[in-house]
């Protein structure tokens, strides 16, 4: 008989991952939204700025990203924080520029290719279906490499080091529970 790697204990440990991440991706949400329909109705309006749209969420976005890597890095996955911290960035911001671009593909064919130009269109396209796809996208990559249990940590202490032998589920990528 094999031992599934989805105990009880391991699927309440993703769930309250997700959970974690979730909360952070509504303050995250809530900085881009507000900064988003602020810029779009004043200096980025679509009247005055035909890109406007686009602008404003890549600047929302930048925002929610940088509230996001730290609810994230000291919170969501504090426990499989690299000690590495520029590269552990580095990888957050490049994994979350990716999620940035599905927002704004979702965003750009809704109001240049379908037409959907009211402030409701944008919003769904961006801010419901773009962050929705976007926020599964970044969760998995966020979990398997930019805070992947064992990776990056200070050397000579914790998994991974000459003194400590890496468990079986750390290799695996699993999470850790404590």
């Amino acid at each position: 008989m094999s031992t599934s790697p989805w105990t009880r204990s391991r699927v309440f440990a993703l769930g309250a991952q997700v959970g974690k991440f979730g909360a952070v991706g509504l303050v995250g949400f809530a900085v881009d939204v507000t900064v988003f329909n602020l810029l779009r109705a004043t200096v980025f309006d679509p009247h005055l700025v035909h890109a406007g749209p686009i602008y404003a969420k890549i600047v929302s976005t930048i925002l929610a990203i940088v509230v996001n890597w730290l609810g994230n890095r000291y919170w969501t996955f504090s426990s499989n924080r690299q000690s590495r911290t520029v590269r552990e960035g580095i990888e957050f911001f490049a994994v979350s520029l990716v999620g940035m671009g599905i927002g704004l593909a979702c965003l750009w064919f809704s109001h240049y290719v379908l037409g959907m130009t009211s402030v409701l269109a944008d919003n769904i396209s961006s801010n419901v279906i773009g962050l929705g796809l976007g926020a599964a996208f970044r969760f998995v990559l966020y979990r398997y490499w930019v805070f992947a249990p064992g990776r990056g940590r200070a050397e000579g202490t914790g998994p991974g080091s000459a003194t400590a032998p890496v468990p079986d589920d750390a290799r695996r990528g699993r999470l850790e529970i404590s």
